[in-house]
């Protein structure tokens, strides 16, 4: 998985292209993961791989990773809590709007923690919500957009209509 993740970060953006980043890299990656390959694997063994990873797999491991790597660092801990619309995500045609995702952003060592799809019929509220109960953000510094400064963010507000 990482291997393909250095690929796609190099510019990779197929199968065939994880196998060649691999393939050209090989004698660095043996060296600094301490592995033996003489050859990369096929790309059909990447892609039965990659295919058998579930979504939500991937995120829990990302998750603890990033929450690993956070727990490192000392002093003040700030969480930034920011949504955004997915550039290109929208459908015209069939008249659905852009999508949008929640980030968690740990500041002080510029990771990601964790993101959710925001609901096409919601807002950041009830997804910050949910990130802040999976999250352990105790002791932390929470930040969010100033649409979370309402009153009571936990009942949507009516809409009113004129008649």
């Amino acid at each position: 998985m990482l291997f393909s993740i250095l690929a796609i970060v190099s510019g990779a953006n197929s199968y065939r292209g994880i196998r060649t980043f691999l393939k050209v890299h090989r004698r660095k990656l043996n060296k600094a993961f301490k592995i033996s390959w003489k050859r990369p694997p096929a790309h059909t063994a990447i892609r039965y791989i990659l295919q058998g990873l579930t979504a939500a797999d991937v995120e829990k491991a990302f998750r603890e990773h990033a929450a690993n790597l956070n727990t490192a660092v000392s002093g003040a801990r700030v969480v930034a809590f920011d949504g955004k619309a997915l550039k290109g995500s929208f459908d015209s045609l069939n008249d659905a709007k852009a999508r949008q995702v929640l980030s968690a952003f740990a500041v002080d060592t510029a990771l990601v923690l964790a993101h959710i799809e925001i609901d096409e019929k919601s807002n950041e509220i009830p997804a910050v919500q949910k990130l802040l109960e999976e999250l352990d953000v105790a002791d932390h510094i929470v930040t969010c957009d100033a649409m979370h400064c309402q009153k009571k963010p936990s009942k949507p507000q009516p809409r009113r209509t004129r008649i």
